[in-house]
């Protein structure tokens, strides 16, 4: 697969993949504000610790999906979202990728 080829096609099912968001003190900040919420109230609501006490994760919803997804509008954070989405498929290590990403079944 040749990832300088890949063009993300918004169909929203890396947002739906169970597991860790994890989220950086800057990206806390810029999304808390954008929610216009204090810092504390973000993390109290939106975030968890992961086992490894090592970071914040943003939480899931009861289907797995990331709390900012939505299926009809998509990210709701898009222009802020964490690092770690931004890098998809990049630096994420699936051996189905093709079956996750839409985008990714153009490039395969």
């Amino acid at each position: 697969m040749n990832l300088d080829d890949f063009e993300c096609v918004q169909c929203g099912n890396c947002c739906n993949i169970p597991g860790y968001v994890r989220v950086a003190d800057d990206e806390i900040n810029k999304i808390a504000k954008f929610l216009q919420l204090e810092v504390n109230d973000f993390i109290e609501k939106y975030t968890i610790l992961t086992d490894d006490r090592r970071s914040l994760s943003l939480i899931e919803k009861d289907d797995d999906s990331c709390i900012f997804y939505n299926s009809q509008t998509g990210c709701l954070i898009n222009d802020l979202k964490p690092e770690q989405c931004k890098s998809f498929p990049y630096t994420w290590r699936y051996s189905n990728l093709s079956e996750i990403c839409k985008g990714a079944e153009q490039i395969i």
